[in-house]
């Protein structure tokens, strides 16, 4: 299949016709700004419940439906619905339900490519739900219905994608001293340390963490722990799980150190992760 082809290839799921869920790959101009676009819609009444771990995803949801129940780092209560809304990272788990009629499109942000399209210090996002109209104005809820009244998955990829590349025309770059202490967080798995970092940046600690949190929206120790937590979570699902040499590969103290970070991060201990 020629490379064009494959990368335009919308992936189909569902599930017992309970739901459908699609998913393509953005254009290569949008590399390491956008990870990928998804559709979802509820086929079927029922009551869904999904969590979210700690991640590096900065999504932007669309929602022509039944609004979703959200609560950070807890079950979501009466007061926790969203439908339209942008979410910054959160160092912890995001527990989701809806109740069979949801139906929304999903655009994936990176950390670096949310500060550009979003043109806010990301710190604003930052451990929160943000309502459509807040983060994007008139031209947000403009493409809502756009997408609301397009006839096909394909069509509203089609719409969100070409919003975002026109977004992003005339925006700002991120500074390079971010951009280049974020990647050698992400090479490093999470195991450079930060006083590291900012010496080579002729910067002190504090600084660093203010000028990253205001760039990225958290700290570069928060966005290390979540880069190392999902590097050990990635390696147990690739091997029958040794605890503690994956504690010791991925830099964490000891095992205990470890599932203090699982604790936090997803809500459980990595041994009810790894039955998932």
């Amino acid at each position: 299949m020629p490379i064009e082809m494959q990368r335009r290839k919308e992936q189909d799921r569902s599930v017992a016709g309970r739901f459908e869920m699609r998913r393509r790959l953005p254009d290569p101009a949008l590399e390491g700004i956008v990870t990928d676009i998804c559709g979802y819609r509820e086929t079927a009444p029922g009551h869904f419940r999904s969590v979210e771990y700690a991640s590096l995803t900065v999504p932007l949801v669309i929602s022509f439906a039944e609004p979703f129940a959200i609560g950070l780092g807890k079950a979501p209560g009466d007061n926790d619905r969203f439908a339209s809304f942008a979410a910054g990272l959160f160092a912890g788990p995001v527990m989701i339900e809806s109740f069979g009629a949801a139906c929304c499109v999903q655009v994936n942000f990176t950390p670096l490519g949310a500060r550009r399209f979003f043109r806010l210090p990301m710190s604003e996002l930052a451990d929160s739900m943000v309502v459509l109209d807040d983060v994007l104005g008139a031209e947000g809820m403009a493409l809502r219905e756009q997408l609301g009244n397009a006839p096909d998955w394909a069509s509203r990829f089609d719409l969100a994608e070409a919003f975002v590349t026109a977004r992003l025309e005339h925006a700002a770059e991120t500074p390079l001293e971010i951009a280049w202490a974020y990647e050698r967080i992400i090479a490093s798995g999470g195991r450079t340390r930060i006083s590291s970092i900012a010496g080579k940046l002729g910067w002190s600690r504090k600084h660093l963490a203010g000028s990253f949190s205001n760039a990225i929206g958290i700290g570069p120790k928060t966005l290390s722990r979540i880069v190392r937590f999902n590097r050990a979570l990635g390696l147990s699902r690739q091997q029958t799980a040794d605890w503690a040499g994956i504690a010791a590969d991925c830099g964490y103290a000891d095992q205990a150190h470890l599932v203090r970070e699982f604790r936090d991060l997803a809500g459980e201990t990595p041994a009810a992760l790894s039955v998932r």
